[in-house]
């Protein structure tokens, strides 16, 4: 009798899986997509159901929903391939007969639950109701009329279970449009706690431990809107990095229709707000000013400079370019609102009696200590020299070819790096005809590294906003980055026996990641680079022998690294640098 009711109900979950495959989770249509679809399915069919792992409670606020969405919605959940799961469903006293005959008769099934307020608490409470009501040791965060991918709770399940310290697990998400079609898929990073910072980038599906959401407290009345984001915040004040997992698989399908956030996050402004507050609460220890930002639902995070303010000494190699450096060094001047900083110009075999006169005019006027570096031109060594002879706490590491657009560069720079935790801090670089050059570095792009987002255009939001909002990344360029002295000594500087040239600055970086840092890239922190005008282009045998060395180099030292960037989405190409389908 009992193997039968299991039999019965394996055959019950088939049914309701190929039904939900077929009809309701049609094929997608966003380009290169589909196939990649079909890689997913691929691996989450070979993952084997795990019953005796984590119980899930799916928590779904109701309020005046469509009911056909609702439908699809709990069906959704009935054709998840993994069994161990309960649905709480809290009515937010919608005042709807249809609606609370339909709840009542899934009240039938042992693994539904669901609950009629009497009166309209709002999202948070409704929440809360259904928190309490659950039993599971995971809760999954599921709206109204989104539905989850027949495999998401196994994909959790399987997860939980190769990463035992998981406490919040989010997945990967896309879009579903009217006619049942997916699309506009967010293939997102690694934990990235800046990136959070500026934007809910977690969002669906989130999964959380049961404990750890009630021992903040579960959802907060007043933060509407923004309320995942709020417990959020909460939660991850309570972890370490490696108790914050990201699965990546679409396991979550938001509905994007009229009034959805999924269609138009403008269309609730209400959520900009309470995020704002969230997110200002959670930094309010240390001593952050938060604003919005350019983008809805987007924040910047004004960082307290450290008291009283480090000095900064900022390093520009040079041979001859009496025009770069002079556009650099007065840009400078002109467009930087923090004041304590030293120019160190490293004259590496100038021989043009007009860039000569020009730095002896600078070094006469105390505009730069000018140093003399008289071996072969090798970059990682010239900035190793410079550094033993600087003197300020911050190093910049910045090209002749550079011009200062943001005036508030250096202080929200200095402000970044001050941070214990980050390493390096990189800025946004435009070509001289308002194109990207440099938005951050990926690794493994083009085998070794590139520039995320090159040749955009200048005013681009980026792949989900990312040219627009602060985040860590693997890697930025020396063109312009900043770093603590102190780090910069601590990881033995740049790399002047292997990597001369090219690829010192990511070797760096992920020396600097090795150590325990997070490097970061900020949209804020703008220049112009005249790339590589002085030095020219890998046009000659030497050069082109010189960087091949180099290439091998990096493949053999950081293969790993490079191949699996943290930042980066496994599903995103390596062949190009526009964050499009691999």
């Amino acid at each position: 009798m009992f193997l039968n009711r299991i039999k019965n109900r394996l055959r019950q979950i088939s049914w309701l899986t190929t039904v939900y495959r077929k009809y309701v989770l049609r094929l997608p249509f966003d380009g290169q997509y589909p196939a990649i679809v079909q890689q997913q399915v691929l691996f989450l069919s070979k993952l084997v159901p795990i019953e005796s792992c984590a119980r899930f409670s799916i928590l779904v606020p109701v309020y005046k929903p469509n009911l056909v969405m609702l439908k699809e919605m709990v069906a959704s959940v009935q054709a998840q391939s993994y069994s161990n799961w309960e649905l709480v469903l809290v009515d937010d006293a919608s005042k709807d007969q249809a609606l609370a005959d339909y709840l009542a008769s899934l009240a039938a099934q042992a693994n539904i639950k669901w609950l009629e307020r009497a009166e309209n608490g709002h999202i948070s409470n409704a929440s809360n109701d259904a928190l309490a009501m659950a039993t599971g040791e995971y809760i999954a965060l599921l709206d109204q009329d989104d539905l989850l991918h027949p495999d998401a709770l196994l994909c959790m399940a399987h997860f939980i279970q190769d990463k035992p310290q998981a406490r919040v697990l989010y997945s990967d998400e896309d879009k579903l449009n009217t006619k049942g079609e997916r699309h506009t898929p967010h293939f997102k990073p690694a934990w990235s706690p800046d990136l959070l910072y500026s934007h809910n980038y977690i969002s669906h599906l989130g999964v959380y431990q049961r404990a750890l959401v009630e021992q903040v407290g579960g959802f907060r009345v007043g933060f509407e809107g923004s309320q995942d984001y709020d417990l959020l915040l909460r939660c991850i004040a309570q972890l370490e990095s490696d108790n914050i997992i990201h699965v990546p698989y679409v396991l979550y399908h938001w509905r994007a229709v009229k009034g959805s956030t999924a269609l138009k996050e403008s269309e609730k402004s209400y959520s900009q707000q309470a995020g704002l507050m969230a997110l200002t609460e959670h930094l309010a220890n240390k001593g952050c000013d938060v604003q919005l930002g350019e983008l809805p639902n987007t924040y910047k995070v004004n960082w307290p400079l450290p008291t009283p303010a480090p000095l900064v000494s900022i390093i520009i190699p040079t041979k001859n370019a009496q025009g770069l450096v002079k556009q650099c060094i007065d840009s400078i001047a002109e467009k930087t609102d923090y004041a304590n900083y030293e120019i160190l110009l490293i004259d590496n075999g100038s021989d043009e009696a007009e860039s000569l006169a020009y730095f002896a005019q600078l070094k006469a006027a105390g505009t730069v200590r000018l140093l003399t570096y008289d071996k072969p031109f090798n970059y990682s060594a010239i900035n190793n020299f410079a550094a033993g002879q600087a003197n300020g706490a911050i190093l910049v590491l910045m090209n002749n070819d550079i011009e200062i657009l943001s005036s508030t560069w250096l202080t929200d720079m200095v402000a970044n790096v001050s941070r214990q935790d980050i390493g390096c801090v990189g800025a946004k670089l435009y070509y001289p005809d308002g194109t990207l050059q440099h938005a951050g570095v990926i690794g493994g792009l083009g085998g070794v590294a590139g520039h995320s987002h090159k040749h955009f255009r200048g005013d681009h939001s980026g792949y989900f906003k990312r040219l627009k909002v602060t985040q860590n990344l693997t890697a930025v360029t020396a063109a312009c980055l900043a770093v603590r002295k102190s780090v910069f000594d601590q990881v033995g500087g740049l790399n002047e026996t292997d990597l001369t040239i090219a690829f010192n600055d990511v070797d760096f970086c992920l020396r600097v990641q090795a150590a325990g840092y997070r490097n970061l890239w900020s949209p804020h922190i703008e220049m112009i680079h005249h790339e590589s005008v002085s030095r020219g282009a890998e046009d000659t045998p030497e050069k082109q022998a010189r960087f091949s060395k180099e290439i091998a180099y990096m493949k053999n030292t950081w293969s790993q690294e490079l191949m699996n960037d943290p930042y980066y989405s496994p599903w995103l190409t390596l062949d190009r640098e526009d964050f499009t389908y691999r």
